[in-house]
């Protein structure tokens, strides 16, 4: 039992994390998704807030009065006062009862409250789904910048070792007296540099993972490599473009267009009738001032209350206006969404190309200065140049090495900046 447990813990280390499970894990555990998806549940608790308006209110109610004259438990009507009937007299009038009030017609204003609020709903839940796509490529793109880090520190590890075994033949030369002193401080010196950098670049790596960590929404040790492919791109931004309609951003600013609808039409509700329905039951109680006993009488009534008005000086219309506004700013946004979509589907499929002709030069700048590095070499062996023409080689090679690892993970990072702007990375 103990073997296997430590044959899955070497396993687990051995292999870190993939680039699809660390996204799993965010989209589960990330704040900044859990936030986006309170925002759809408190957009349904108002749409569910204006749905229960419709039904009115029931109310328990109670009043206490005092008055300077007394004052009868209920009111006096012809029927009662003609039968000769008594009512108790109180200055000191209690009620308590039960209210229910519900509006019967409000110009439909409630119906497209109701109906601005289920797209609210539908807004957010779009939101959600922009925020993964944001939350998709930020990690992408640092998943491969520690990748292209790594690399490069394995490269620059290589430059050390060379630079370390030059030194070293170097140092051996000078024994024999076949080398001159001054070429091995050079070497030694090149070989304290590129030991620096190598220390700076895995502090990076560091730095990045520390970042990608507070991403992801926990500690990331090892990464699993990616097999990067880097093909001539053949894209048409005309055809990406016209996927723009059933693009998520877009659709947004759709509903935001049937928003802007639904509230002028909620503004021109205000120019019908509000009919409103209200009903009482309940008790007055109080000591009869002839008796000195505590009666009570039962009240109870029911109403139909209708209001419209007629002149508001403009108010009405003001609203309306205001909505319409609200209505042609929407369609303005639509139209920059629109046009900003073409202006990045375009940098997004230059920069595929400049990434991909940048890998190309760098592979082949890499592979002359890997000949002219073999070339210095022997030139050097059989002092033919100096030390200085060995070294600015050595030198440019690793450069170029760098560039070309950095290339390539550039190219990666700008096929997923693409798949961002199609909204592809939960469906790549």
């Amino acid at each position: 039992m103990i073997r296997i447990f430590y044959m899955i813990l070497f396993t687990t280390s051995l292999f870190g994390s993939t680039l699809d499970g660390l996204i799993e894990h965010a989209i589960k555990h990330s704040t900044v998704v859990k936030q986006s998806q309170i925002q759809v549940e408190l957009a349904q608790t108002k749409r569910e807030e204006s749905r229960v308006q419709q039904f009115g209110s029931l109310d328990v109610v109670g009043d206490y009065t005092h008055y300077n004259t007394p004052r009868t438990l209920m009111p006096l009507t012809p029927a009662l006062i003609s039968s000769g009937g008594t009512v108790g007299t109180t200055q000191d009038l209690f009620s308590a009862g039960i209210t229910y009030n519900v509006p019967l017609f409000t110009g439909f204003a409630q119906t497209r409250q109701i109906e601005i609020d289920d797209i609210a709903k539908q807004m957010s839940t779009v939101k959600t789904s922009l925020t993964k796509e944001q939350l998709i490529y930020n990690i992408r793109s640092l998943y491969l910048s520690i990748l292209a880090q790594e690399e490069i520190v394995e490269a620059q590890r290589s430059y050390t070792h060379a630079l370390d075994q030059l030194a070293k033949q170097i140092a051996y030369e000078v024994k024999i007296g076949k080398k001159a002193k001054i070429d091995l401080y050079k070497a030694q010196s090149d070989l304290r540099a590129s030991e620096t950098q190598q220390d700076i670049l895995a502090s990076n790596i560091v730095i990045t993972k520390a970042a990608f960590s507070s991403l992801v929404g926990k500690n990331v040790g090892n990464v699993t490599p990616l097999s990067i492919k880097v093909k001539k791109p053949y894209y048409s931004v005309n055809k990406l473009y016209a996927q723009a309609s059933g693009l998520a951003k877009v659709e947004m600013e759709d509903m935001a267009l049937g928003k802007a609808d639904k509230r002028i039409a909620q503004s021109e509700s205000a120019k019908l009738p509000q009919v409103n329905f209200s009903s009482y039951v309940g008790k007055n109680y109080g000591e009869d001032l002839v008796s000195k006993d505590w009666e009570n009488e039962t009240l109870w009534q029911v109403g139909v209350n209708v209001r419209w008005n007629l002149v508001d000086f403009g108010k009405r219309d003001l609203s309306t206006q205001q909505a319409k506004i609200a209505k042609m700013e929407a369609i303005f946004n639509k139209e920059q969404t629109l046009l900003d979509l073409r202006k990045l589907l375009t940098q997004g499929v230059e920069k595929i190309k400049q990434n991909y002709a940048e890998y190309l030069g760098n592979s082949a700048e890499l592979r002359l200065l890997e000949k002219s590095e073999g070339i210095e070499k022997v030139r050097y062996e059989n002092d033919a140049s100096t030390l200085n023409d060995l070294l600015l080689a050595k030198g440019k090679k690793q450069l170029a090495s760098a560039k070309l690892i950095e290339s390539k993970y550039n190219y990666k990072k700008s096929i997923y900046y693409l798949d961002y702007l199609l909204e592809r990375g939960m469906n790549p």
